[in-house]
């Protein structure tokens, strides 16, 4: 290595060192902003509820006028409200409009410690972020706007005092002059509501109406995750084909004519939902029972409200007749096994709603093996180690390949050597002989890179799988490792609890310098894993080799830990692999003279450095 090199891998240490000194005894302050500073202030003029077009009359009539009420927050603050409580979830439905704004999910928590708050799914109009879900009716000839129930309607308990999953809940309005609107509402063991709208003519004439679910969000939520593995925002499934919308593309959309606002509309679905998705919780609305329905996503630039909506199919309701209608309503975890559940009682495609990427031919196998091996072992950790032993075990015959094919390279080497010497300068001399010795020999040089390339997806691939599934958020492995889905939170800093200083906040840059036990083990059986080959011959190969498995170490530092553990228990899989199968290829690596020559000078560079040109003196 000339000195050159050597002065700029010097003034990268020193670089590196002021930059950490520095962190240490000036750490960055944090930024105290409120809570609920970025939320959107609850409009008390419009909260978009009004946004539903009016159901198209029949040829020749007009058009009646969309419906134009504003729910104001304070008129539903106070409000009567029927409580909901299952095993899962609690909660309640605010009468007025009806809507489900209070949800609660009872198996999850915010934060590992036990006294945090549970998980709050739905919140009411006044609340920041207020997100909740509503049905209705948007009116048709022979109904005027305030004939049909609004967001304000007050509706009156007719059946049960609280919905449980054995207790359904029948709401009533009358509104005066022959139609009664009727609501039941169920809930089953998980987190699928039912809504049955129902429409009973007594008038003399025959009216029309077009029933529609909403779920509204006031603003784009403020703890969204904003990242590029992670899909946050709309789903939908429409006929066999899932659309992801992010949050920035709904305003984006072109505003509709029949909307009157930016919305991406699909008309004829005969099956599938939509809904908002957020990194493990989701909203999704079913229509069951209907030839077909016009799917909306809708923004209200006024107001900052986005808006997933199902609007059914226009109802003809004749004198002394009933309509019914009924929309499923998805509220809760998106867990794989009730998601599953679900799909294979008819909800289409349902399992799609789960995040699974670009590479879901392997995201899905990966996950239903890792669910499958934490259902026996009971662990999560110990499941990723199970799930890194099934995946190299079919991997194996490409490794053994690989290794084989490296082992003879390694009997090839003073063969290659002496290719060098004789071919001097000519390149193409050298290439030829290479080819020839390589085909004599029968070794493919490009075995090796196989398994490596096999890596990249599956890597890739399990890193989605822990970062979006919910099974592995606060999913324990063992001591300080109580969230797989999280950064190590053990650190340098403190000796890894030994101090009682605090570890650094996961999204600190000081968590990025101070890593933790498995970043570091991490780093230890990568360069363990170049040991057991000798370091290349090439100085800038050498010195690249040298750093790579201490910037992977502090690159991975802050991914998910389990993760890293998926690659700490890879990287010892196939250090013992590639041992053992070069034994039996007849090659035994060095694996101490290696280690020990990583910490010494060669006899050459210490002739390099200790050996000056003389200098010319005198002259003719």
């Amino acid at each position: 290595m000339d000195d050159q090199n050597k002065n700029l891998i010097l003034a990268t240490a020193l670089s590196f060192l002021v930059i950490l000194v520095w962190f240490v005894l000036f750490p960055p302050p944090e930024p105290d902003i409120p809570l609920d500073a970025t939320a959107p202030a609850a409009s008390t003029a419009d909260n978009g509820d009004n946004a539903v077009p009016a159901a198209p009359p029949v040829s020749g009539e007009a058009t009646t006028a969309p419906a134009t009420q504003t729910a104001a927050a304070d008129s539903t603050a106070d409000a009567p409200r029927v409580a909901i409580d299952t095993a899962r979830l609690s909660g309640s439905i605010s009468l007025a409009g009806g809507r489900l704004d209070d949800l609660r999910l009872k198996d999850y928590r915010e934060t590992l410690e036990p006294d945090a708050d549970i998980v709050t799914m739905l919140s009411p109009v006044g609340t920041a972020g207020a997100y909740y879900a509503l049905h209705g009716w948007a009116p048709g000839s022979g109904l005027e706007a305030n004939a049909v129930p609004d967001p304000n309607t007050l509706w009156t308990v007719v059946e049960g005092d609280i919905l449980t999953p054995s207790t359904p809940v029948a709401l009533e309005w009358d509104n005066g002059i022959g139609q009664v609107f009727r609501r039941d509402i169920s809930v089953d063991e998980d987190y699928m509501f039912s809504v049955t709208q129902s429409v009973t003519n007594s008038a003399d004439t025959a009216v029309r109406a077009a029933p529609y679910g909403m779920i509204t969000r006031h603003g784009i939520p403020t703890d969204i995750r904003n990242f590029f593995i992670l899909h946050e925002g709309a789903v939908a499934m429409a006929n066999g084909e899932l659309s992801e919308t992010n949050w920035d593309d709904i305003p984006d959309a072109d505003v509709d004519p029949n909307w009157g606002r930016p919305a991406i509309v699909t008309p004829d679905v005969a099956e599938g939902w939509i809904g908002f998705t957020d990194h493990f919780w989701q909203s999704i609305l079913i229509p069951t029972g209907v030839p077909s329905f016009e799917q909306a996503l809708t923004y209200a630039p006024r107001t900052d409200v986005f808006r997933a909506v199902t609007r059914l199919p226009t109802q003809d309701i004749a004198p002394g007749a009933t309509v019914s209608v009924t929309t499923q309503l998805f509220a809760g975890a998106k867990e794989w096994d009730a998601i599953r559940d679900y799909q294979q009682a008819g909800v289409e495609g349902f399992v799609d709603s789960i995040d699974w990427g670009w590479f879901f031919f392997l995201t899905k196998p990966i996950f239903w093996l890792l669910h499958e091996m934490n259902l026996i072992i009971g662990n999560m950790g110990w499941s990723i180690i199970g799930l890194t032993l099934v995946i190299k075990a079919i991997l194996f015959p490409l490794a053994y390949k690989s290794y084989v094919s490296m082992a003879k390279m390694k009997e090839l080497q003073p063969q290659m050597e002496a290719l060098k010497e004789s071919a001097g300068d000519d390149k193409q001399k050298l290439q030829q002989g290479m080819m020839e010795l390589y085909k004599k020999e029968k070794v493919n040089p490009a075995a090796g890179c196989l398994p490596i390339l096999l890596q990249i997806p599956i890597f890739f691939s399990l890193y989605k799988v822990i970062f979006v599934t919910i099974e592995l958020r606060h999913a324990p492995f063992f001591g300080p490792f109580q969230d797989l889905s999280a950064p190590d939170p053990t650190s340098i800093i403190n000796l890894f609890g030994l101090l009682p200083n605090a570890s650094p906040e996961p999204t600190s840059i000081m968590a990025l310098i101070f890593i933790g036990i498995l970043p570091i083990l991490l780093g230890i059986s990568m360069w363990l894993q170049q040991k057991l080959n000798p370091a290349p011959t090439d100085p800038t190969q050498q010195m690249i080799f040298a750093w790579m498995p201490w910037v992977f170490m502090f690159m991975l530092g802050g991914f998910a830990s389990g993760l890293v553990v998926y690659w700490i228990a890879n990287n010892t899989i196939t250090f013992t692999q590639q041992y053992l199968i070069m034994r039996s290829q007849g090659y035994k690596p060095d694996l101490m003279g290696n280690i020990k020559g990583s910490f010494k000078k060669t006899a050459k560079a210490d002739a390099a450095n200790s050996t000056k040109a003389p200098s010319k003196k005198g002259g003719k």
